[in-house]
């Protein structure tokens, strides 16, 4: 899911200038071979100015997964106006619908990217563990808020979170590595939701 908006058209401040080049840098070059240079590239001001905000190309690239990450956050789309039932199948529709926006596909790639360093380096687990642990909570709540209201059956909200975070994490880095059939996978995510979830009548 690519957050709307992800920089304003016109940033005022040069941390946030700094952090859409370095966007532009890791759709153009990847994590591997980005640099501050190519960075620099990307930044409208000169090179020099990053240098001054940042230590180095860690710490500078930590700061942009934070941001992404509260964007990622701020930008579920999970309308709490809507009943439990209604607000998982919206979530379904931006993770399992097929689109042709590259914008969309290059979040995913550059995200999928970071997410790949938090195997061997743990600042970056523990950024993507305490988002992951956002998720799962809005996620445990939604079915929570079901159990308690009857469209749910009295299920473990942690639990079916943990399921569910794990179906959409799964189908999120297959689109962006592999050709996957995402009807199915959202069948079977509906299917999952009837049989154990939804409440008899």
């Amino acid at each position: 899911m690519a957050p709307d908006h992800l920089f304003p058209d016109a940033p005022e401040e040069t941390r946030i200038e700094i952090l859409q080049a370095t966007y532009g840098a890791l759709r153009e070059h990847g994590y591997a071979d980005v640099t501050i240079e190519r960075i620099g590239e990307h930044f409208p001001k000169s090179t020099s100015l990053v240098y001054h905000h940042y230590d180095g190309k860690d710490e500078l690239l930590l700061d942009f997964l934070s941001y992404l990450l509260e964007h990622a956050e701020a930008d579920l789309g999970i309308d709490s106006d809507l009943g439990p039932e209604a607000r998982l199948q919206v979530l379904f529709d931006r993770v399992f619908s097929p689109d042709d926006d590259p914008e969309a596909a290059a979040f995913r790639r550059t995200m999928l990217g970071l997410r790949a360093q938090a195997t061997t380096d743990p600042a970056y687990q523990e950024q993507f563990s305490e988002h992951d642990a956002f998720f799962r909570d809005r996620l445990a709540a939604i079915v929570r808020e079901g159990v308690e209201d009857g469209t749910f059956r009295d299920v473990d909200p942690e639990a079916v979170a943990t399921m569910l975070h794990a179906t959409i994490t799964g189908a999120m880095t297959h689109r962006s590595t592999a050709a996957v059939d995402l009807s199915t996978l959202r069948a079977e995510a509906e299917a999952y939701v009837e049989s154990r979830l939804l409440a008899e009548g």
